[in-house]
């Protein structure tokens, strides 16, 4: 008798669960669904193995939700996602949903914290509004001799490889945009490009974004009893710890000289403040009523990941994007020529608008690599997409930005090729069809940093050095897409592989002689 009662109790708790989510069954029979759903996993099973499946199989949505005027469904567990790449839905979305899914994002946050990129809204709205003032095209500007100086060292440290075979260059580039971000956010020269025993930093930083990405993804990963009994989850906290100790170390430092000398002291020249964490300790209120050492841990971690990615794999992609289309590269060259010369003058931040073409090779790269190939939004309420679906609470909308960036009914028949001239040709159809760097209101602050940063760099090296693929590879397999991996952000499995030549320069002996062959014929005019 009890276990018929226990099994009515459980036909009824199943029939009112079912009853309860109607509509998203409705909308999931509405929307283009993926095959091969299981009990209780949904298509889960399709981001199981490693980072580089996950990827595969996020590529996978894009091109399905392309095939279908740029919508797909699938279920993660009990989640109903909506695989999003039309930009004309993405648009109406991203105005009308700006909470970060928390079903996704929360397995994020508990490593990161309440950072702005992954708030709550209630959290974000106010921290955006301080955080912004770091990021003021001013402000920025005054930042263009640190992208310049430490890309100048990232060029001086990449003469080893010149003339060698191939090497990866990503960590050449991240160590540059590591310490660009630790100087510029934390006002600390680090110096990780010269010395290698900081590099401990960086590792542990990629390391967990490595986990999260798979736990965000795998379901199976997020129940804490699970996660927590696994043996990368003690690497996961050694690595992570090592992170908040480095943060923690750097706030009671900048506050203790803070006290002791005044906040005036840790102004620049024209009085202003110019680094991330002076700029947030005043912009929220001082040292007294100001950010908690917690929330300036948070906002300095998604610095810290954000600035230093973002850049480093924007830089690589085109990097290795233009040793393969040399002709594209020549172009950049001659650009650089007409902009430059034969000197190697600083790059300033007057130089940076001449660097039309440049830029647009950039765009190109982060179009078909973006950095980040998703974001989700979760739905409140109903929200009416263009196409006349309506999209229900408790919904997941994942922005597959890799699709959207490949979607052909936007981008045309060539939407896979490689072709910078795309961005010269006048504003595009739609705002949303290029979104490297989100849409909206919730955006990403640091597009402008990034982009800064990332055009300096490809300055300085390109300037130096003649960049080629790798040895051996055919023609052929040079256009085809590069194997990638998702690590929250997207990156190459090989690290960027490619190899690099001096372009035509006279030696450093050379060079030294004509210098003083320069001071004797001046000292002779005068």
């Amino acid at each position: 008798m009890i276990w018929q009662l226990l099994l009515v109790a459980l036909a009824l708790g199943v029939g009112y669960y079912r009853w309860s989510r109607r509509r998203l069954y409705k909308l999931a029979a509405e929307i283009p669904c993926l095959p091969d759903s299981y009990p209780v996993i949904g298509h889960a099973h399709i981001f199981a193995g490693s980072n580089e499946d996950i990827m595969q199989a996020l590529q996978n949505l894009g091109r399905t939700s392309n095939e279908h005027d740029g919508l797909t469904s699938f279920w993660l567990a009990n989640r109903l996602l909506i695989g999003m790449t039309d930009p004309k839905a993405i648009e109406v979305v991203s105005r009308a949903c700006l909470d970060k899914d928390e079903f996704l994002i929360k397995y994020i946050r508990t490593a990161i914290g309440n950072g702005s990129i992954f708030a709550p809204v209630n959290i974000w709205h106010p921290r955006r509004k301080i955080n912004a003032a770091f990021f003021s095209r001013k402000n920025l500007n005054q930042l263009m001799p640190v992208f310049d100086a430490k890309s100048s060292i990232m060029a001086d440290m990449l003469r080893a490889e010149a003339g060698g075979g191939d090497f990866p260059i990503w960590r050449y580039i991240t160590t540059y945009t590591f310490d660009t971000v630790c100087e510029t956010a934390l006002n600390m020269p680090i110096n990780t490009q010269k010395q290698s025993d900081h590099y401990y930093l960086l590792n542990a930083i990629d390391e967990c974004t490595q986990v999260m990405a798979k736990r965000v993804m795998q379901p199976w990963l997020h129940p804490d009893i699970v996660f927590k009994s696994l043996p990368v989850y003690k690497q996961y906290r050694h690595h992570l710890q090592r992170a908040y100790t480095f943060l923690e170390e750097v706030i009671r430092n900048k506050k203790e000289k803070m006290i002791a000398y005044g906040l005036k002291d840790f102004r620049n020249n024209n009085n202003e403040l110019s680094h991330f964490i002076d700029v947030v300790i005043q912009s929220s209120g001082g040292l007294e009523k100001g950010y908690s050492n917690i929330e300036l841990r948070e906002e300095l971690l998604v610095f810290l990941i954000a600035g230093s990615d973002t850049s480093a794999t924007a830089v690589s992609y085109t990097a290795v994007l233009l040793s393969r289309y040399p002709d594209v590269q020549d172009k950049v060259y001659q650009e650089l020529q007409e902009v430059f010369g034969d000197s190697d003058r600083a790059v300033t931040a007057e130089d940076l608008p001449k660097l039309t073409y440049l830029e647009a090779v950039i765009k190109e790269s982060l179009r078909l690599y973006p950095p980040v190939p998703i974001v989700v939004r979760e739905v409140h309420g109903d929200i009416l997409l263009p196409s006349g679906t309506t999209l229900v609470d408790e919904t997941t909308v994942m922005f597959n930005i890799w699709g959207t960036h490949r979607n052909p009914a936007y981008w045309g028949p060539d939407a896979e090729e490689f072709r910078p001239e795309r961005f010269l040709q006048g504003p595009l159809p739609h705002p949303a069809m290029f979104v490297p760097f989100s849409h909206s209101v919730r955006n990403c602050l640091g597009a402008t940093y990034a982009m800064m940063s990332a055009k300096t760099a490809l300055a300085n090296l390109i300037r130096r050095y003649r960049l080629l693929p790798p040895a051996g590879v055919c023609a052929a397999d040079l256009q085809r897409p590069l194997p990638v991996k998702f690590d929250i952000m997207m990156k190459a499995v090989d690290n960027f592989t490619l190899r690099i030549e001096e372009r035509n320069q006279k030696p450093l002996m050379m060079k030294a002689v004509d210098k003083f062959t320069d001071r004797v014929e001046m000292r002779e005019s005068l």
